[in-house]
């Protein structure tokens, strides 16, 4: 097992490094089977001289390292935040390699750099010879930095370098790497800035530029050095509750040149909230603003005037006035306010208010294309799908709008920058205006393909001439793509003839919209919520199209008897052909069978072994259930399924995305492959912009290019399905028998004896150990202990469970109970059924299919028995339970998601009964503090707790033995 850490060096780039002393090629080897494949490449291999722990000594060691610049550090540590380790493949399996303290320190920091840009705590800087950016953090950012840096890992240390440097080190380029980001688009104009030094020039253009050098001589820079100081600390002064704001107000007539720039304070928390600072010059006492008591508020505007002067010089006139405002400007003042000032004002932490008829962005390109057929009646496949060709023509625009004749000529001849046209202040650039007329002479009209369009239309595909695209419309069935409208727009297509089911709208409306991208020849990602019928939606559309080729059906070992059934049940018309088991058949005798068949139905393990073999048939159309099995597009199993042929490519999954945009990339791209351009390419323009900074440009771009073939519903939309019970969950609260907590104490007691003088792999190891003891107590002492004594009367938990499942049964009711472990599951059944005097229903891993279909079968007819125990692994998914109107969870399982997925074997489509869940939780105990914490932390449950319980090795000493200590509640009386 690999543990990756990390430092951030010296010359300001992170490395990571393995505790196997692997080498470096190594390490990026495995970051590319990983969450941060895309970022791999930007790594490169170095030696890095550090002071790490040799047995009991510290010994400076040289080490292989993967290097990585600002801007894929930023990538790199956001890709792995919240995570405890790496999931990545190797030889043929999934493997997993820790993250080390140090890594989720940097991660944590980043995640801090990237908050100080979104709230525009950054400044900008002369940090030796370069133009920075720098946080400005102030009153609780200054405590959480604080803390962040006593809870540093030794191990960043190791280059000779205190804590606090480092942090600051890293704090600062990290920072400043983000700003750049957020500010890639905009160059700082220094415009009319008349007396400003020639180091002021150069500093404001290498603020955004590749360049962070700045070409000044040294006095020049000390001098703005200096300047600049006094400015950050009256900037680190400054109020964190009231900000000066600048309201730009335009012209009222067309003819007049005058806009006017007005002196505002704002409520920093409740930006509506302005006074106009002539309230403030009548009297210099101190005054209430906003609710809050303002001492000297004439000194404190001056000051932070004064402060925006320094990055807007033009500021200068109005403080030539005793009691400034405002300030006037011309056209083109106010055209270089808007572009260059305003967003470095904003950046800076002030207030900006711009008009409503300003428009930025300028001149751009309008690209129009028109397809070739409608679906359902065409009939060549030329005209569909992503390789046919429509249509397109190129126009010039301005924001949305395309340009007529006479506009472009009034842009020609226009002097100034800003230029008032259809309502509303547009900028003109005239070397803009000049390539776009060049480019739309040069691309006069021709044929593209459908994919071209709708890359470029979302960004996903740039052009050879730097201009926006400012918008993609087409005609025919590709505007109904692009038109964002589609399920609006769908042609309704009646129930197929031999389908045993009457569907609800919403499935209607699914069907649709599926056959919509069958006759398209597009794939799509059909991800209802569980529970919603994916399945019958999917094989209504087999039996629509039957007989033009078998589909292949790829899902996980445990469905595939459902599959079965419901292709029984619902289609009875399809010809079903299971490639599953030893027995399953070879060469030409699965050429053969699937010729004949309608539906060959096999699982991801066996698609992976038999890639080779099936990439031998002509699919129809490949079918993935549970798609999220491919989220990780690097694995040997998605790589496998991305490779069977197949005109036409269906995902199915109630998770299209459970952490990462990645995982939906990998989705989309195997159902229209290449519609979201390469990975690397995807990080940059939508994972990065919509995970890190909250972008929602980016995220409208990838809901119009993904959203024609994705379809999400929720069960709890009362729009799509208003007849499902309720559901009512609840925590059940046991007490520890006496038993139990003696064993209990006796387990934590043996941890805390070892774990001072464990370390590394060893303590993590000790500590899941001591985990899995705990719970187990938890459950039974006969669990822990494995002694085959009896049952009866040991557990706080199975006596309450005992009593649950006697009132199930008075009821009339059915239930389910879910347990982690196996072995557990062995006792409890045998246990049950003796207590019960009935037979009880147990499903595990082990459980053969044949089986496994005959007590889902037994269960749901009602006349089985009524109570079914099931390991959560392997009866959590895939399995319709809808008999039960109970279900019971054990013992907890830290991923909230995995519990929820095993709860909806019974509250789905077809339950008529409200559902009632019970979560046990063994009172004072491990089990009630770690879910305690999860509560806590519910924004983060999926990142921390829905990987495992590994998180739990990196608690301290103090901490473990606050989690696992006993409360003097646990035990009954």
């Amino acid at each position: 097992m690999v543990v990756v850490h990390a430092i951030w060096s010296a010359d300001n780039r992170l490395a990571l490094w393995g505790d196997g002393g692997e080498p470096a090629e190594v390490l990026v080897e495995l970051l590319a089977g990983s969450t941060v494949d895309g970022l791999a490449h930007k790594a490169t291999a170095g030696q890095l001289e550090l002071l790490l722990p040799r047995g009991e000594t510290l010994a400076c060691t040289e080490i292989p390292v993967a290097l990585f610049d600002v801007d894929a550090a930023l990538g790199v540590l956001d890709a792995v935040r919240g995570q405890l380790y790496l999931e990545y493949e190797d030889g043929g399996g999934t493997e997993l390699a820790p993250l080390g303290d140090s890594v989720r320190f940097l991660a944590e920091l980043a995640a801090i750099a990237a908050d100080f840009v979104e709230r525009r705590r950054v400044l900008p800087a002369v940090v030796g010879d370069e133009a920075r950016w720098v946080p400005v953090p102030a009153g609780a950012d200054r405590d959480r930095l604080r803390a962040l840096a006593a809870a540093a890992p030794p191990v960043l240390r190791a280059e000779g370098r205190g804590r606090t440097e480092v942090l600051i080190d890293a704090l600062t380029a990290l920072t400043d790497g983000a700003t750049r980001i957020a500010l890639e688009s905009l160059t700082l104009l220094p415009g009319r800035r008349g007396g400003q030094s020639g180091a002021t020039e150069a500093w404001l253009a290498a603020l955004t530029g590749p360049d962070a050098r700045i070409d000044a001589p040294e006095p020049a820079l000390a001098e703005l050095r200096a300047a600049l100081d006094a400015w950050h600390r009256s900037a680190a002064e400054a109020s964190d509750e009231v900000r000066v704001c600048f309201r730009l107000e335009p012209p009222e007539d067309d003819e007049d040149d005058e806009w006017g720039l007005e002196f505002l304070v704002q409520d920093v928390a409740e930006p509506s909230l302005i006074v106009g600072t002539a309230e403030i010059w009548r009297s210099d006492a101190a005054m209430i603003l906003f609710d809050r008591h303002v001492e000297r508020p004439q000194e404190a505007l001056l000051a932070e005037l004064g402060r925006a002067s320094r990055l807007w010089p033009e500021l200068d006139d109005a403080l030539r006035s005793a009691m400034p405002t405002g300030l006037v400007m011309d056209t083109v003042q106010a055209y270089w306010f808007l572009r260059a000032a305003a967003p470095l004002l904003a950046q800076a932490g002030f207030g900006v208010l711009l008009p409503s008829t300003w428009r930025p962005g300028g001149i751009g390109l309008k690209l129009s294309g028109s397809s070739p057929g409608t679906p359902g009646t065409v009939q060549t496949r030329s005209q569909v799908g992503f390789d046919a060709l429509v249509d397109y023509r190129w126009q010039v625009a301005l924001g949305e709008h395309v340009l007529t004749g006479d506009e472009l000529d009034q842009l020609a001849r226009a002097k100034a920058p800003l230029v008032r046209m259809r309502g509303q202040w547009v900028e003109v650039d005239h070397i803009r205006l000049r390539k776009a007329l060049a480019y739309v002479d040069r691309q006069s009209g021709g044929r593209m393909s459908v994919a071209e369009l709708l890359r470029i239309g979302s960004g996903v595909q740039e052009l050879d001439v730097d201009l926006p695209v400012v918008g993609v419309e087409a005609s025919g069935w590709v505007g109904d793509l692009l038109s964002g409208q589609l399920d609006h727009r769908l042609r309704p297509v009646p129930s197929p003839d031999g389908l045993a089911a009457t569907l609800r709208p919403y499935q209607e409306r699914g069907l649709s919209w599926l056959a919509f991208l069958d006759d398209l020849r597009l794939g799509g990602v059909l991800a209802d919520d569980m529970g919603l019928g994916k399945t019958v939606q999917t094989l209504a559309l087999l039996l629509r199209e039957r007989g033009g080729g078998p589909t292949l059906l790829v899902c996980p070992m445990s469905v595939v008897g459902n599959w079965q059934r419901e292709a029984a049940r619902f289609a009875p018309e399809l010809s079903v052909h299971v490639h599953h088991g030893s027995d399953r058949l070879r060469d030409d005798g699965l050429l053969d069978a699937a010729a004949g068949a309608d539906l060959v139905i096999t699982t991801y393990a066996v698609a992976t072994r038999d890639a080779g073999l099936l990439g031998r048939i002509d699919w129809r159309r490949v079918v993935l259930d549970e798609a999220q099995h491919i989220k990780n597009s690097a694995t040997k199993q998605s790589a496998a399924v991305r490779g069977l042929p197949a005109q036409q490519r269906i995902a199915l999954t109630g998770t299209p995305v459970e952490n990462r945009l990645a995982e939906l990339w990998s989705i989309v791209d195997f159902v229209n492959p290449g519609l979201l351009g390469s990975l690397s390419a995807f990080r940059e323009r939508f994972a990065v912009p919509i995970e890190r900074h909250g972008d929602e440009r980016a995220a409208a771009r990838l809901k119009k290019i993904t959203g024609p073939f994705v379809l999400r519903r929720l069960k709890t939309d009362p729009a799509i399905i208003s007849d499902l019970p309720d559901k009512i969950e609840m925590k059940v609260l046991c007490n520890l028998t006496a038993e139990q907590a003696s064993l209990y104490q006796a387990v934590v007691d043996d941890m805390l004896a070892k774990i001072e003088s464990s370390e590394g792999i060893e303590r993590k190891g000790l500590v899941l150990a001591t985990m899995t003891k705990l719970k187990q107590v938890c459950n039974h002492p006969a669990h822990l202990l494995r002694d085959g004594t009896r049952l009866t009367g040991r557990s706080g938990k199975l006596a309450r469970l005992e009593e649950i499942l006697e009132e199930v049964l008075a009821e009339g009711d059915r239930a389910l109970c879910f347990t982690q472990f196996t072995e557990f599951g062995e006792l409890l059944h045998r246990h049950l059924a003796n207590r019960f005097g009935q037979d009880v229903l147990y499903l595990h891993g082990g459980t053969p299919k044949r089986r496994r279909d005959a007590m889902v079968a037994a269960f749901q007819s009602g006349d089985g028995p009524p109570i079914f125990l099931l390991s959560l692994k392997a009866g959590g998914t895939g399995l319709n339970l809808t008999a039960a109107n109970h279900v019971i969870h054990f013992d907890r399982w830290w991923n909230p998601a995995v519990e929820d997925q095993a709860t909806d074997r019974a509250f789905r489509i077809g339950q008529r009964k409200n559902v009632q869940v019970r979560k046990f939780v063994c009172v004072g105990t491990l089990e009630e503090k770690i879910d305690t914490m999860i509560e806590s932390k519910k924004a983060l449950s999926r990142m921390t707790v829905g990987s495992g319980e590994s998180w739990l090795t990196e608690l301290s000493v103090d901490e473990l033995r606050e989690v696992v200590t006993l409360s003097a509640d646990a035990v009954s009386e």
